[in-house]
């Protein structure tokens, strides 16, 4: 049990270090020592070959939740995506064209193009042979394991359930969650939505709650030369308390930093809001708007249209929520804006600041100060 555990959180550790961060998105830079280390393991455990591996999954960030993403549960179903996810994630790699687009940058040696690449069944033989003399009948059940590990946790739990249960920090444009706070099992891939939010950060955990063991790994083997981070999620915007104006310096932090704007939003604004209107709500219209909550916290993105024909419905039974979310629309909008020059988004925020503020919502008033103090300076 202790091998079969060693073994398989090594090609976890291998594929969230390796072929996630290092490969696919360049987050973290490995010493050679280290990449290839993570490449003969995956070799000698899944057979994976990085460059497929890379491609298919930087065509998922691409065409996330479209019919173009190669294993999302928005349209596959959930439930194929977690029982077949390996087959979803082989024909993406079946498709040449896809990886001669997305598969630049990954290994091209020698042993790559005779070894790996062309028999990729071999390592997986060489371990089969290898658990049984030393294990005997027990090591192909050990081995049995092993290969399932990663069909298991990573094509079906995480492309699966990670595009479709679990909590969000941030409203990205993708249905993507995390699953738990604490990525232990699957090396900190379980903080999913952390990841789409930031793809190029080598480090998935932000809430201080929040644990990334795979980020653990990376510091230790930084501590000792084996690797060097190259890029972590930006930090939150600057605040100046004796900034009481919008100008263009405040359009410049809040939209350079969209997911942390927008997730205070939901945090100071629509929780607020939802919790008072709970607080003084009797009968009926408390059941009704105990209902919402759920809809409320995903706000106007990421829902379908009978959701949200709901949350619309739903809105009609309290004027203050409906003009929270209407702001909160008004504020997505405002970074949808396309314009070269900075003055119409300047211009859409100071009235939007305007709005907030004559709302006769507390929380709205305090958030549109807030606004005002950000700055990139």
């Amino acid at each position: 049990m202790l091998v079969t555990f060693v073994s398989t959180h090594l090609t976890i550790v291998s594929v969230t270090v390796y072929l996630h961060r290092n490969q696919a998105h360049r987050a973290v830079e490995l010493h050679p020592i280290a990449s290839h280390f993570f490449r003969f393991w995956l070799w000698l455990t899944t057979g994976m070959n990085t460059r497929e591996w890379a491609a298919v999954h930087r065509k998922h960030h691409v065409a996330v939740e479209t019919k173009d993403d190669p294993h999302s549960p928005i349209v596959h179903g959930i439930k194929k995506v977690v029982f077949t996810g390996t087959e979803l994630y082989r024909e993406g790699a079946r498709d040449l064209q896809l990886v001669a687009q997305y598969g630049f940058g990954t290994p091209d040696d020698w042993i790559e193009r005779q070894i790996y690449r062309p028999h990729s069944w071999v390592g997986m033989t060489f371990l089969l042979v290898l658990n049984f003399v030393l294990f005997g009948l027990l090591g192909i059940t050990m081995w049995a394991v092993q290969l399932m590990w990663l069909p298991v946790f990573a094509a079906g739990i995480i492309n699966g359930v990670g595009h479709w249960k679990g909590y969000r920090n941030f409203h990205t444009d993708d249905a993507s969650t995390n699953i738990i706070p604490w990525g232990l099992l699957i090396g900190g891939e379980e903080l999913h939505n952390n990841h789409h939010a930031f793809a190029m950060s080598a480090k998935f955990s932000i809430r201080p709650w929040e644990f990334d063991l795979g980020w653990l790994y990376i510091q230790m083997m930084s501590a000792i030369g084996l690797a060097k981070v190259k890029s972590v999620y930006p930090e939150r915007p600057k605040f100046d308390s004796n900034k009481d104006q919008i100008d263009i310096d405040t359009t410049k932090a809040v939209t350079a930093n969209r997911l942390h704007i927008m997730a205070d939003f939901r945090r100071l604004v629509v929780k607020r809001v939802y919790k008072e209107e709970l607080q003084v709500a009797r009968g009926e219209f408390r059941t009704q708007l105990k209902d919402m909550r759920g809809l409320l916290s995903r706000a106007a993105g990421n829902l379908n249209g009978y959701e949200y024909a709901r949350l619309e419905a739903a809105l009609d039974i309290s004027n203050r929520l409906k003009v929270v979310f209407d702001l909160h629309k008004a504020l997505e909008a405002l970074y949808k804006e396309r314009s070269a020059s900075a003055e119409p988004v300047l211009r859409l925020l100071k009235e939007w600041c305007v709005n907030a503020e004559e709302s006769g919502i507390e929380a709205l008033e305090e958030f549109a100060k807030l606004l005002k103090g950000y700055t990139v300076a």
